[in-house]
């Protein structure tokens, strides 16, 4: 086990991998023995990997997310899974389609898996955050395929959230849209997918958090 700060209360678990499968865009359940903390994380590490990632944020009502981050080397975690369905569809499509991925906050780590796991895949992020120190590994993907939206941060990145993003900048009808945040975002981004005509099979949504 090993963790990875990227800011002072968003960080990377590392786990051993064992003898656990996943598809890019499932997540897990993790528990830590004997305290009946099971809480959900998405996998952020792509599936050819020898370790699982993890991307977390403190939150202060979650007592999981504080605990993880200061366990010992070597501390055992118990792990279910994998579950969900927020997976790309069969190698064909993959081939000859565009994606375009939005998130919000930690919910760019289901992204993260699913683009390391397809080196080849046609798409884009949009990433919402609050400030830019919020980019997650940003370097990981192309230049030219990740638009941060900063909330509260004027800079190089677009200032505003998603949705607003979406509205100035237009929709590509030619895509399939993966969308991973919070409830209101989620719900907010499909409206105006829909609006744009873009077919509910062409829209396919997780609530993170």
């Amino acid at each position: 086990m090993d963790v990875r700060n990227l800011t002072e209360s968003t960080y990377v678990l590392r786990l051993e991998k064992s003898d656990f499968e996943f598809k890019a865009g499932q997540y897990l359940v993790l528990n830590v023995p004997g305290e009946n903390k099971a809480r959900e994380y998405s996998i952020y590490s792509p599936e050819n990997t020898p370790y699982i990632d993890l991307l977390i944020k403190e939150v202060d009502e979650g007592e999981i997310s504080k605990e993880l981050k200061y366990l010992k080397v070597g501390t055992k975690v118990e792990i279910t899974g994998p579950f969900g369905f927020f997976l790309l569809r069969d190698n064909e499509q993959i081939k000859r389609s565009h994606f375009t991925f939005i998130a919000t906050g930690t919910g760019i780590a289901p992204f993260h898996s699913i683009i390391l796991s397809n080196p080849a895949l046609d798409f884009e992020v949009i990433h919402g955050v609050r400030h830019g120190y919020e980019a997650y590994d940003s370097f990981d993907y192309p230049e030219d395929r990740y638009k941060l939206c900063t909330s509260r941060e004027h800079g190089v990145y677009h200032f505003g959230r998603v949705t607003q993003y979406l509205k100035k900048k237009g929709i590509n009808k030619d895509s399939i849209f993966y969308i991973c945040g919070n409830s209101v975002m989620v719900n907010d981004v499909t409206e105006i997918l829909e609006k744009n005509d873009i077919i509910p099979e062409n829209i396919r949504t997780e609530v993170f958090f």
